[in-house]
């Protein structure tokens, strides 16, 4: 990278780190059932609620308990539950026109993070009507408090309830971009692990490593605080202690809760500090090839934590440490070195593949310039990496290494 281009980066990113104690970050209010959610509207004299899902969680009932309970209430609801894994344009102006249709004053969201993300953006669509989706693209594009926004998540990975952030899909292109800004984040959340025990064990696997992988970026970037270091940290140390455990004993309520949790405070974590380019790579091959972005993220992280080398030796043997994989008189950078072979075990045993053989040689270039353009300047990576760099990590992801 040249001298210039990585001097503005590295500025820019200095200047969001500086900004960080006065931007309006906070927290969503933590329901503890559905009765305390009614209560909510109530208080809040909302009368119409635009319930955002997808079909697969609605089929399996899960809804259907917060959708009884709505309705006794004498709170209409409308359902739109027609969001696709990497939701679209589609997908939200379609939640959009139902909410008009029926005076809605309230957004639910119920589900996984695409859930989550096409309920944020249809919000961001009712309060900017005249402004597209792909205009909303970047970072503080909305600058409008979005109808109350409740988050139920549904997997324990994606920490979508506590972000400012919504991933959409163009429907024509492909291309998947971010909407970044912080009425995004959700009024509120409701955390339930009952709602986690029915997963698949390849969600159950996937989702888990992203919120590893949110983590372990917020962790290693150059924009962290106090506060998001212990966040990554606690993250990290239940998942390394809680993933597996859930995923072969899918009923153990504990470890979905801890998994849950980890999720959340990974969560906190990222969307303070931010990600890298295990995102940004993730998100071009989810906008390409419509790869779920948590197994992408599960497989691509080792990849570019290798690539990073000595940048990030110490930051990983000080989560080994704090992790318990390893004692404090192990070298640093054979710490470094197992804290990784962690995360490719962890893998290996949950079934997740090393490679991706959807990547086409051919698409690799285009989707390494898509990565760079994301990540850089905004993701402060521990190491700034050209397209022509991340195109190893592309062809890396493809054949193995």
């Amino acid at each position: 990278m040249n001298i210039l281009k990585k001097f503005y980066c590295r500025a820019y990113q200095i200047a969001l780190r500086i900004a960080l104690p006065i931007l309006p970050y906070r927290e969503p209010v933590l329901l503890k059932d559905y009765d305390e959610l009614v209560t909510t509207l109530k208080n809040l004299g909302k009368t119409s609620v635009l319930l955002v899902t997808d079909k697969s969680i609605r089929n399996l009932g899960l809804t259907a308990d917060l959708e009884n309970i709505v309705s006794q209430n004498e709170i209409s609801l409308f359902v739109y539950d027609n969001t696709v894994a990497n939701p679209t344009i589609k997908n939200v102006e379609e939640a959009v026109e139902l909410y008009k249709e029926n005076q809605c004053d309230c957004i639910i969201a119920f589900g996984g993070g695409s859930a989550i993300d096409c309920a944020k953006a249809t919000g961001a669509r009712i309060v900017k009507p005249k402004k597209s989706l792909s205009k909303m693209k970047g970072i503080l594009k909305i600058r409008k408090k979005l109808p109350t926004l409740i988050a139920i998540p549904t997997t324990a990975g994606t920490g979508s309830e506590t972000t400012l952030a919504s991933v959409i899909t163009d429907d024509e292109t492909r291309h998947k971009f971010a909407i970044n800004d912080f009425p995004l984040i959700p009024k509120y959340a409701l955390l339930d692990a009952k709602l986690t025990i029915g997963l698949p064990k390849h969600i159950t696997s996937t989702t888990g490593m992203d919120a590893l992988t949110h983590a372990i970026e917020a962790y290693i970037g150059r924009s962290t605080t106090k506060t998001t270091r212990d966040n990554a940290v606690q993250a990290i140390k239940l998942i390394f202690e809680n993933l597996e455990v859930a995923y072969f004993n899918g009923e153990n309520l504990t470890a979905r809760e801890n998994m849950l949790k980890a999720s959340y405070l990974a969560g906190l974590a990222f969307t303070k500090s931010y990600v890298g380019y295990v995102h940004a790579i993730a998100h071009s091959l989810g906008g390409k090839y419509n790869i779920p972005h948590g197994l992408a993220n599960a497989i691509i992280l080792p990849y570019v934590l290798k690539k990073y080398g000595k940048k990030i030796y110490k930051k990983l043997w000080k989560l080994g440490v704090l992790s318990g994989l390893f004692e404090e008189k192990t070298p640093c950078e054979i710490g470094a070195k197992i804290f990784i072979q962690k995360i490719e075990d962890m893998n290996n045993k949950m079934g997740i593949s090393q490679t991706i053989q959807e990547i086409q040689e051919e698409d690799i270039p285009a989707l390494a310039k898509t990565a760079e353009k994301e990540g850089n300047p905004l993701y402060p990576v521990p190491k700034l990496l050209t397209a022509e760099q991340l195109e190893e990590i592309y062809r890396e992801v493809k054949y193995g290494k």
